[in-house]
């Protein structure tokens, strides 16, 4: 296990949506600097997949059936989690999707709050979940939400989307303020197009443009998620709150 600087021993991190894609990479990223994971997910062959993959690694994991969707499913989950670990160091809100697609104009109501419920009121819940427990043990804590460039670049036909993720940005500093004389710290990340499960099944021309507009002419790998979250995690990034993260491969400032 790494030591030093980005060494997390004794650190425990809680992410949602962490049986696959960017929320797996997270938690690879954490158990090779020594933190413990306790991964959420709602299918039980991928929570068993993830959790071999951590082993091989090395690292102490455990698995939860969890639906951030419903709140009492969410509040069992948070229990549970802190009944087998004592508590989490580190609360990553991670899960998410694309929601309902299509013209702004023909999207009714039912879609548009599914996607609200998704992306944002998930987030909203589990974090709520985690500062109730540090405030309530005077403890020190990270929230770390998973928000996309698409929080700052628009996309068409993905309104709810883009809006539920800059949302985020606004939920990540307003806690920062609240909660920052308790030691908690608040931020997100926004990752380009990286390689997913959901991002492959993007249409290859939309791929391809992702990739010609990125300053590094690449587009992101589950690998590329690593470290930023084992350095949101860690005492590195004590001192950084209220911040949102791109990691896009300079996608966002070029022009063309």
């Amino acid at each position: 296990m790494a030591k030093g600087l980005f060494d997390l021993e004794g650190h425990v991190a809680l992410i949602t949506g962490g049986n696959g894609g960017i929320g797996l990479a997270m938690a690879k990223g954490l158990v090779r600097c020594g933190a413990q994971v306790a991964i959420w997910g709602r299918d039980p062959g991928k929570n068993a997949a993830a959790l071999a993959e951590l082993a091989a690694l090395g690292g102490v994991a455990r698995a939860y059936l969890a639906d951030v969707l419903d709140p009492e499913a969410t509040a069992a989950a948070f229990a549970q989690t802190i009944a087998d670990f004592g508590t989490i160091s580190s609360c990553f809100a991670n899960a998410g999707g694309s929601g309902t697609r299509g013209a702004f104009t023909g999207l009714d109501d039912a879609g548009w709050d599914a996607t609200v419920a998704l992306n944002l009121g998930s987030v909203v819940r589990t974090f709520r979940l985690a500062a109730q427990h540090w405030t309530a043990r005077g403890e020190p804590g990270k929230l770390i939400a998973t928000s996309s460039i698409a929080a700052v670049l628009g996309l068409p036909q993905a309104a709810p989307y883009c809006t539920t993720k800059a949302a985020l940005t606004g939920l990540v500093q307003s806690l920062a303020i609240e909660l920052g004389g308790a030691g908690i710290q608040a931020n997100a990340i926004l990752p380009g197009f990286v390689e997913t499960e959901m991002s492959l099944n993007t249409p290859k021309i939309f791929q391809e443009a992702c990739r010609r507009r990125a300053a590094s002419g690449k587009i992101g790998t589950l690998d590329d998620m690593q470290g930023i979250a084992v350095y949101l995690a860690s005492s590195a990034s004590n001192f950084m709150t209220g911040q949102t993260l791109v990691l896009d491969g300079g996608h966002s400032i070029f022009p063309f």
